[in-house]
């Protein structure tokens, strides 16, 4: 049995290794079965090396596919300069097509009509699917048997989220539209996003430029459309 400081000194190695997310599982592959930890044993040692760096340049994050470290949030205006692209930002169209997907799913194409009151673009859609952010998961039954769209666990590491129910509440969204002090930052979002890492720039995308647009749409009841 291998002594539980180079224990943490295996996972922590294989994580900065890896070029993905390693479930909790995936690392105690590492281990022969006579060193092998048990899984609560590697959930400690994640643990334990997330509060290690927790202040330091890189961090160990829990995805909804697994643990990855990745560069502190904050020192997104250095690191950032190491790219001369930025990268890509999305129309307040595809991203409030998103949070409706993120919020209502399972949902068709005339559901996220109904919702935004608008024609989906299909170059939307495919621009997500693309992306791998959302995936077709199946298809109502009804005439026409549309298909149903649902995020992916790739829509989650993107967010640094690690399940759907770490998403801002409805509530929060509200609070963002309606506070002073979260108007000021949809003023100052331009600004801000210079100054933010891929990740959190996206996801301040998501909860921030689309509040006032959303707000109303997600907290509307609607009925499933009947076709896409």
């Amino acid at each position: 049995m291998i002594d539980p400081k180079q224990q943490l000194r295996i996972i922590e190695g294989a994580l900065f290794a890896s070029d993905k997310p390693l479930t909790v599982n995936e690392l105690a592959q590492l281990f022969t079965e006579e060193e092998r930890p048990s899984n609560p044993e590697i959930k400690a040692l994640l643990t334990e090396i997330i509060a290690f760096y927790a202040d330091r340049g890189l961090q160990l994050h829990h995805l909804a596919s697994g643990y990855c470290f990745r560069v502190s949030a904050d020192l997104a205006p250095w690191v950032s300069r190491l790219w001369e692209v930025r990268p890509p930002r999305y129309s307040r169209a595809l991203m409030e097509t998103l949070a409706v997907i993120a919020y209502r799913q399972p949902v068709t194409r005339g559901d996220i009509e109904q919702v935004r009151g608008v024609n989906v673009s299909p170059g939307t859609i495919k621009t997500l699917l693309d992306r791998e952010w959302i995936q077709i998961v199946g298809h109502r039954d009804v005439p026409g048997r549309p298909e149903l769209m649902a995020t992916t666990a790739q829509f989650l590491d993107y967010f640094g989220l690690c399940s759907i129910e770490e998403l801002p509440t409805l509530m929060a969204i509200k609070e963002i539209d309606t506070t002073a002090d979260e108007a000021e930052k949809v003023l100052q979002f331009e600004h801000a996003m210079t100054e933010l890492s891929p990740e959190e720039e996206q996801r301040t995308f998501l909860e921030i430029k689309t509040a006032e647009a959303t707000t109303l749409m997600l907290s509307a009841p609607f009925e499933h459309s009947e076709a896409q």
